[in-house]
């Protein structure tokens, strides 16, 4: 079996809803991104066996295989093919494991894993409105209560005994720790500036080179917050992960490979779980998908060193801290989705990309990163990086 490593691994800044980034073509976006993560590792194109991309909405401008668009828009060579996957919030993430699988298969020397979503024009729901037919059809809700993400958000909070002021505290944690880390410098080596046109061809072009999502807040600004989903509820516009829009990359090689083509080995993929859960609570995920990945591994969390677990609610958050038993001050130490936003089809491999090179700064060490996903599912992906 092929030791799989990680040899490129960017991301845009994420852009805030209606911000800068709403206004590009996805496909270019992610396009661009993914030549700029290959010329910056030096790796020709044409080794490229072939490319993932994530997308939970396939529709309009993020549609037609946006994977495959994005690659073309490029100029990158025709001959590799690219295909997108959709595992709702965790679209990347999956793609990433697959694109692991595949090297460690034999089956392919170097795998582009790329992600988008411009929710600024496409917000959850894309893909199924004006469409004809629902996705959820009889057979289905007879079997499973139909209630949206925000209320399952709600229905974690009560099982697991999740108050208001503990939500927003992870909420202010989030936006404190994302803004720091912008400030100092600590997501520079995973950014890749996006330049943009503007409105009037004749003046300079704007350089995105920062996130636009952390926000200044207080506990006090926090608690005046209405819920959302509850007139009695936990979740607010600040406790929850932000609609945003932005693409990240992954490059992943055998070792062989990567030795074989100058690559550097930023971390090594070693291991991996995709798992289902209820439906109805669809968001538990990363509880089983994190003990599940320990367990392959025979790791234990003390042997883990950084911990990636998307802020899609706060609630998610709580839950998961009280059943893999590990402290929410060792987790997103560099913030979470509530601050920084939730690209769906690009969270994934950004998280990703954040986790390697948190290790590449600690010099040694292990990272889990673990989603959960819309339909009742739960990605997690163990890193490693040896000293």
């Amino acid at each position: 079996m092929a030791y799989t490593v990680i040899t490129g691994a960017k991301r845009t800044p994420l852009g805030k809803r209606g911000g800068a980034l709403s206004r590009v073509h996805p496909a270019e976006l992610l396009g661009s991104l993914i030549a700029a993560t290959l010329e910056e590792i030096a790796l020709d194109p044409g080794a490229v066996d072939q490319v993932l991309a994530g997308c939970v909405a396939p529709v309009g401008d993020q549609g037609y295989n946006v994977g495959r668009m994005a690659w073309l828009a490029a100029g990158l060579p025709y001959e590799i093919p690219a295909a997108t996957l959709d595992a709702q919030c965790g679209s990347s993430h999956q793609a990433v494991n697959i694109a692991a699988s595949l090297i460690a298969a034999g089956q392919a020397d170097h795998v582009v894993v790329g992600g988008v979503e411009l929710m600024s024009r496409h917000p959850l729901g894309s893909s199924v409105a004006g469409g004809e037919g629902e996705p959820m059809g009889a057979a289905y809700r007879e079997h499973y209560e139909m209630i949206d993400q925000g209320e399952s958000a709600e229905r974690i909070a009560d099982h697991w005994e999740i108050g208001r002021s503990e939500c927003d505290e992870i909420g202010l944690r989030s936006q404190h720790l994302a803004a720091e880390a912008r400030d100092n410098g600590r997501f520079d080596d995973e950014l890749w500036p996006v330049d943009l046109p503007t409105a009037n061809r004749e003046s300079p072009r704007v350089c995105i080179d920062a996130d636009e999502t952390p926000r200044h807040t207080t506990r006090e600004a926090l608690a005046e917050l209405s819920p959302v989903f509850r007139r009695d509820g936990c979740h607010t516009a600040g406790n929850s992960s932000q609609i945003s829009d932005g693409a990240s990359c992954i490059v992943i090689s055998s070792a062989t490979a990567a030795e074989r083509d100058g690559l550097i080995h930023l971390a090594a993929i070693e291991h991996q779980a995709f798992v289902g859960v209820d439906p109805v609570l669809k968001l538990t995920g990363p509880i089983p998908a994190t003990i599940k990945a320990l367990d392959r591994g025979g790791l234990s969390t003390r042997e883990i060193h950084r911990w990636e677990v998307n802020e899609a609610f706060a609630s998610v958050i709580g839950a998961w801290t009280r059943e893999v038993a590990v402290d929410v001050d060792r987790i997103n130490l560099n913030g979470g989705a509530i601050a920084l936003g939730h690209p769906v089809g690009a969270t994934g491999a950004r998280l990703i990309a954040t986790a390697v090179h948190q290790l590449r700064h600690r010099g040694t060490g292990r990272a889990l990163v673990a989603m959960c996903c819309g339909g009742g599912l739960g990605t997690a992906t163990i890193l490693g990086v040896e000293g």
